[in-house]
C-alpha cells in the first residue's frame, strides 16, 4: 500500500487560505494525499476592508469566508493551537467550545500563524484601547462610535459632549490610516445628517504617529499629502509622539499632553504568536521564523512558514519582506509548489522572490493614495483603482456581489446607525471529567 502522506496547514488567514487551495487543487488526483486546516476562527476574513466593517460601509459577512466552503477535500478543524512537537511530528489542539483535546500528527507542515497586536507592555492601553484586528473589533469599533453618538446627543454638559466626541487613533500604518478615513467621515455625515444637537465642532479626531509621518511605507512624498488630506477633513495628525498610558477617559503621550477621550482605537504594532515564538528553532527579528530561500524552516526539511510569522529576506534588496495580504498571496504559491515538488520526488525547487506592483489606501470617502508599478496616484483614480483591486482579490464570486452591492449603497443611502447589543455565547464548565480527559491513546482515535 502506498504510505499515507499528511499535510497539516497552520492558520486560515491570506497565506493557509492560499496554500489550501493551491495544494487542494495540485493534489485533487492523489488519494494518498491528505490535508487537514486548523484555525480558531471558521471563517477566512478578509483583513483590508476591515476598517469599513468598523465605519458600517460593509457587512461583516461580506469579507469573511467560511472556511468549510474552501475545504474541497481537506478535513478542517475549528481549535486553538496548544503546541508543536518537531521531534514527534505532532500539533496538539485544544477545542474552544468544551476544552477537547486532540493531536494531530503530520508528514509536512505549513505554519501561517500572523501575528497578534503588540501593546508594548502598556497594560492600560490594553485594557482601554479597541484593536482592528478581527471582525468582532470591527463590529465592536462601530458599535462604541454609535454609543458615543447617542450619548453626546443627550447631554448637555459641553465638556462631557467633548469627551464622547474626542477618539484617537495610534498607529500611522494602513490600519490606523484608513480606520481614521472611514470612521472620521462616518462620524462627521451622522452629526450633520442625525445629530445636529452635538454640533461638529465638538468633533475632534486625532491620529497619533511616531513617525515623522504617515504611512512611511508609501515614501515621505505620498505620506506627508496623506497628511494633508486628513488635516483638511478635519484630523489632527500628532507626529514623532507615542501613546504610554491610557483610563477609561484619556490617553496620555509621551509628550507630556493628555487627551480627555472615551475612545482609543490602538493600530500600533504587531507580535508573534507565543506558539510560533516559543518553537525550538532558529528565530530572527521579533522572534519570526528564520526560512531558507524555499520558505522552508532551516533545519526542517518537511517544514515551511509562510506570512506574518515567517522572517522571509528580499534577495535583491536584502530587507525583509513586509507583512502585507499581497506578500502572503505569493508566498503561498511558493509554498505549494515547493510541497508538491517534494512530494512527488522532484528535486528543483522555487526559490521565493516577488516585487511588489504597488502599494494604495484609502484616506476616506472617494478618496485614496497608491503608488502602482512607481507611478504616484492619488484622489478619485486612486480610489477607484483600490475598489477595483481589492474586489478583484476577495476569494469568492458571491463576496465580491456582496461587496459591490453594499459599495452603491454608499452612494445612494446614508450609513447604517444601529448599535449592536451583547450577544451572549455558551460554553461547557461542567462536564463529566471522563467524557473531557483524553489519554494519550484517545488523543490519536481520530488520526
Amino acid at each position: 500500500m502506498p504510505q499515507i502522506k499528511k499535510i497539516v496547514i497552520l492558520g486560515g488567514g491570506f497565506g493557509g487560505i492560499n496554500v489550501l487551495k493551491s495544494i487542494q487543487n495540485k493534489f485533487k488526483n492523489e488519494p494518498n494525499v491528505r490535508i487537514s486546516l486548523v484555525s480558531k476562527d471558521n471563517y477566512f476574513l478578509y483583513t483590508p476592508m476591515l476598517p469599513q466593517v468598523a465605519s458600517g460601509l460593509i457587512h461583516p459577512s461580506d469579507i469573511t469566508i467560511p472556511i468549510r466552503k474552501l475545504c474541497k477535500q481537506a478535513k478542517f478543524y475549528q481549535a486553538e493551537i496548544s503546541s508543536i512537537d518537531f521531534k514527534h511530528k505532532l500539533v496538539t489542539i485544544t477545542r474552544t467550545f468544551d476544552g477537547k483535546v486532540h493531536a494531530l500528527d503530520y508528514d509536512y507542515l505549513i505554519i501561517a500563524l500572523g501575528s497578534n497586536t503588540n501593546f508594548y507592555d502598556y497594560k492600560n492601553i490594553k485594557e482601554h484601547a479597541f484593536v482592528i484586528k478581527t471582525v468582532e473589533d470591527a463590529i465592536a469599533i462601530h458599535n462604541q462610535i454609535i454609543n458615543m453618538l447617542e450619548n453626546a446627543a443627550q447631554t448637555s454638559d459641553v465638556n462631557f459632549k467633548k469627551k464622547l466626541m474626542t477618539f484617537v487613533i495610534v498607529g500611522g500604518g494602513f490600519a490606523g490610516v484608513e480606520t481614521m478615513g472611514e470612521i472620521n467621515y462616518l462620524i462627521r455625515e451622522s452629526v450633520k445628517n442625525f445629530y445636529p444637537s452635538i454640533g461638529v465642532e465638538n468633533i475632534s479626531m486625532n491620529l497619533v504617529t511616531s513617525k515623522e509621518f504617515i504611512l512611511p511605507e508609501l515614501g515621505p512624498n505620498l505620506g506627508k499629502d496623506a497628511g494633508k488630506y486628513l488635516r483638511k477633513v478635519g484630523v489632527n495628525i500628532i507626529t514623532n509622539t507615542k501613546a504610554i498610558d491610557a483610563g477609561e477617559n484619556f490617553v496620555q503621550l509621551d509628550n507630556g499632553e493628555i487627551i480627555p477621550c472615551m475612545t482609543l482605537i490602538w493600530a500600533a504594532g504587531t507580535v508573534i504568536d507565543p506558539v510560533v515564538s516559543s518553537l525550538k528553532c532558529k528565530h530572527g527579528k521579533s522572534r519570526k521564523l528564520e526560512v531558507d530561500k524555499y520558505l522552508r524552516l532551516a533545519d526542517h526539511e518537511n517544514i515551511f512558514a509562510l506570512g506574518d510569522c515567517a522572517l522571509i529576506t528580499n534577495p535583491s534588496t536584502g530587507q525583509t519582506y513586509p507583512p502585507t495580504a499581497q506578500n502572503s498571496i505569493h508566498q503561498s504559491k511558493t509554498v505549494a509548489d515547493n510541497l508538491y515538488s517534494v512530494i512527488t520526488g522532484k528535486t528543483i525547487l522555487r526559490e521565493f522572490s516577488f516585487e511588489s506592483k504597488g502599494m494604495m489606501t484609502t484616506l476616506g470617502r472617494r478618496v485614496a493614495i497608491a503608488v502602482v508599478y512607481g507611478i504616484h496616484c492619488k484622489g478619485s483614480l486612486a480610489w477607484l483603482i483600490w475598489r477595483t483591486y481589492y474586489l478583484s482579490m476577495l476569494p469568492m464570486l458571491e463576496k465580491r456581489f456582496q461587496v459591490a452591492t453594499s459599495w452603491t449603497a454608499d452612494l445612494l443611502f446614508k450609513r447604517d446607525l444601529t448599535h449592536v447589543g451583547k450577544i451572549k455565547r455558551k460554553y461547557l464548565t461542567k462536564v463529566d471529567i471522563s467524557s473531557n480527559t483524553s489519554s494519550i491513546k484517545d488523543l490519536f482515535k481520530d488520526l
